[in-house]
Parts: structure tokens; C-alpha cells; sequence
């Protein structure tokens, strides 16, 4: 069992930024970042595999970006010019094992309890 605990979420103006963390209670070459709004489906935001290969939603494409310290075992993603429709709640998950090319639509393992994100216009 890996445990996974968010934190760095909050509140911000529209063209802010945010910078989450998932610390995570052992290292996963296979992570990801998804988010659910409120009366609306889960959906991956950010993903990272082996060799840091990435993968992004293309609503998030050159604004978001994902990040891994293993030394840390926290994953990180800086969020840049907020949108309001970036207001979410925002999940850390996590495989058992590592993945080739990181994707968005694997069936990750673990999951964090969420932070929350609200992104004001």
C-alpha cells in the first residue's frame, strides 16, 4: 500500500499560479495528477512515467507542469496562468508498477484524498 497526501492547494486569481505536492510513502516511476469539478467526471490532468516521460490533457498544455523528486518521494505540479475552469479538486495517484510511456489511461493503483483548487475570474 503506498500512501499518497496532497497539500498546496487554495485559492487564486485567474492568470495565477498554484504549485501542488503529493508526498508520497514510497517511489513511483508511474504517477499522475487527475482532477474532478464539481458535477463533473474525474479526468487526468498530468501524468509521468519512466525516464520523466510526460504527458499533459491539452487544457493544461503550456501552463501546467508535472515534476517528480524521488529523493523527496513528492510529486509536484506548478499550475501557471489559472484558469477559472481549472477549479477542481486534484488527486494524486500512483501505479504499482513503472509505465513506458506515462499515460493518463492506465489504471493507476493509489489515490490521494484531493486538494482542493478554486481559480476566481
Amino acid at each position: 500500500q503506498v500512501q499518497l497526501v496532497e497539500s498546496g492547494g487554495g485559492s487564486a486569481q485567474a492568470g495565477g499560479s498554484l504549485r501542488l505536492s503529493c508526498a508520497a510513502g514510497a517511489v513511483s516511476t508511474c504517477m499522475a495528477w487527475f482532477r474532478q469539478a464539481t458535477g463533473k467526471e474525474r479526468e487526468g490532468v498530468a501524468a509521468v512515467g519512466v525516464a520523466g516521460s510526460t504527458r499533459y490533457a491539452d487544457s493544461v498544455k503550456g501552463r501546467f507542469t508535472i515534476s517528480q523528486d524521488n529523493a523527496k518521494r513528492t510529486l509536484y505540479l506548478q499550475m501557471n496562468n489559472l484558469r477559472p475552469e481549472d477549479t477542481a479538486m486534484y488527486y494524486c495517484a500512483a501505479r504499482r508498477v513503472g509505465c513506458i510511456p506515462a499515460s493518463l489511461h492506465y489504471n493507476y493503483d493509489y489515490w490521494g484524498h484531493g486538494t482542493q483548487v478554486t481559480v476566481s475570474s
